[in-house]
């Protein structure tokens, strides 16, 4: 069964391993596999399995130098949710801007119909 892009994307952000993979070659560029795994308590081939399922959501890119595996953040998938995520906030920041809006107004009947 294929997976829509965004929705491969927020799986594999869903671990937190991921997340901080992630993180870490935004912050610090490219990385090798096995300098990626120096933080982690996990095994070699869990993080080579973490590094596949960033690899086949768009989220990193893995080449061959010499005897290195070298990634790489693809930033592109990131903005793609970046986008998603921002949509959907400026609706519920309107929602709520409007919920304010109806809270201010009850409580300045309120007030008005109090000081009668």
């Amino acid at each position: 069964m294929a997976t829509d892009p965004l929705t491969s994307v927020f799986s594999a952000l869903a671990d937190p391993t991921r997340r901080a993979i992630v993180a870490r070659l935004a912050r610090d560029g490219a990385l090798t596999a096995g300098a990626l795994a120096e933080p982690f308590a996990i095994s070699k081939p869990a993080i080579s399995r973490h590094l596949k399922v960033l690899e086949d959501a768009g989220l990193l890119s893995r080449e061959v130098d010499r005897q290195f595996r070298v990634c790489r953040l693809k930033a592109d998938a990131l903005r793609e949710a970046e986008e998603w995520v921002g949509r959907h906030m400026a609706l519920w920041e309107s929602s709520l801007d409007k919920l304010d809006a109806l809270m201010t107004a009850r409580d300045d009947k309120e007030k008005s119909d109090g000081a009668d």
